[in-house]
């Protein structure tokens, strides 16, 4: 059951009557016009490189580690929550930033639940920005804490974690010097981690954003808080929680979409193309696989199989190996409900429209004869523009350990860097010549 925010102290009735109150401009509604009163952003910009000029957003700017700087700017919507645009990418061997994404962003959350009583769209019903709570220094270790004025709360929300985290191993690699004696050469890797946290009904949700100092983006929602005290059902459809046979949980799906416009080397007439590796025979020792390549040139709706990737490649931009710039989307396990057509597919690419924002809920005007979910913008439209809506589904059965506090879930994908840069962007100096080529 979704009560917003005060859901455990107010019954599900009394809760449910303010629920007009927050809705309003849930579209439109952002908290980075913040009154007079809303503090200065306290995000660290530790690096020499110049921040991101954000406008009524506010600057994100770190150097990690390993030499690689990251700018953005970032904001709180009232229906998305946090949003980041200008995202820029510079290795330590770069001369200048590398411009990524002109905005990403949430752009749906859809929790039917399998008895089929009852469903909920997070964002375009009540939205993670107007359900914003504050993060405390222990959630946020090593970082800084930024506030946000939220209009629906009327009040500013303790509302952005931005802190720096180890990811393991970089690299690792036993080499030999000049001279023929071993030599090992290893990093270990870090991240910018960006995140905000939102309370819908009892659960309590994560938008986290890691940027690796090798050029990675990943975008995950983890969720967590409680499991749902008015939601049971009976065997097939809920799971018995507790004491004996009879209280069963009831399973349910987070079906989360995100909105991805790409800004590759400062424009937005990017391609995508699409690659299959099948089988195309036997060789002496193995199969020998074929990989193909497909460029997308109309608006696409696709579901997700083996050896099936897309990347989105710059018109822009050539690393100086003189190939051209591009970002694969790397997915990671995802359930998708096909109950909706919306739902039923793991990508979508459009074409660019302003109006289109949410993935389902759709509502602003300027759209309207259009249809309200991203499926019904699929019709053969000439792709110059990109907008790429990445749909990870997540089939939640409840278990004796998600009982309070529940164990966070994670659900998300990445952008990884293809041909980007020349060489790993974390390559050591000592390789960083020929010598490093496998030559």
């Amino acid at each position: 059951m979704r009560i917003p925010n005060a859901r455990r102290a107010l019954g599900a009735t009394s809760a449910l009557l303010l629920l007009p109150a927050l809705f309003t401009g849930a579209m439109t509604g952002s908290a980075a016009a913040a009154p007079p009163t809303a503090p200065a952003a306290t995000e660290h910009t530790d690096s020499a490189a110049a921040p991101a000029t954000c406008g009524t957003a506010r600057p994100i700017t770190r150097k990690l580690r390993g030499g690689t700087t990251w700018t953005m700017c970032w904001r709180i919507s009232g229906t998305k929550g946090l949003v980041l645009e200008k995202i820029a990418y510079q290795p330590k061997r770069e001369p200048r930033p590398i411009t990524v994404l002109a905005s990403a962003a949430l752009a749906q959350v859809d929790v039917p639940y399998d008895s089929g009583s009852v469903e909920y769209n997070d964002l375009s019903d009540i939205g993670f920005g107007n359900t914003a709570v504050d993060i405390g220094p222990s959630e946020c270790p090593g970082g800084a804490i930024s506030s946000a004025y939220i209009p629906q709360q009327e009040r500013n929300v303790k509302a952005l974690c931005v802190t720096t985290a180890p990811h393991g191993y970089a690299y690792r690699n036993d080499d030999s010097d000049a001279h023929g004696n071993p030599k090992r050469y290893t990093a270990q890797g870090s991240d910018l981690v960006v995140f905000s946290v939102s309370q819908l009904g009892w659960y309590e949700y994560v938008t986290q954003w890691n940027f690796s100092d090798d050029g990675t983006v990943t975008a995950k929602v983890g969720a967590t808080g409680d499991l749902s005290p008015g939601d049971y059902s009976g065997q097939g459809t809920g799971w018995p929680i507790g004491k004996g046979n009879h209280d069963r949980a009831t399973s349910h799906y987070h079906s989360v979409f995100w909105r991805l416009d790409f800004d590759l080397d400062g424009s937005s007439r990017a391609k995508v193309e699409q690659y299959d590796t099948g089988k195309a025979g036997r060789g002496s020792g193995a199969a020998i696989l074929k990989t193909t390549r497909t460029a997308v040139t109309k608006e696409l709706a696709a579901t997700s199989a083996l050896r099936r990737w897309w990347r989105v490649v710059s018109t822009a931009g050539r690393n100086s190996d003189q190939h051209p710039r591009s970002w694969e989307l790397v997915q990671q396990h995802s359930d998708h409900y096909d109950a909706h057509a919306y739902t039923s597919k793991d990508l979508y690419v459009t074409q660019y429209r302003a109006c289109e924002q949410l993935a389902s809920g759709n509502s602003d005007p300027a759209c309207a004869g259009r249809g309200t979910s991203v499926d019904r913008w699929v019709d053969g439209e000439t792709l110059t523009h990109p907008v790429m809506w990445v749909n990870v589904g997540f089939h939640h059965i409840p278990r004796d350990e998600d009982q309070t506090p529940m164990p966070i879930h994670w659900q998300g994908f990445q952008l990884v860097p293809r041909d980007v840069t020349a060489m790993s962007p974390l390559t050591p100096d000592a390789l960083a010549g020929n010598d490093g080529r496998g030559h």
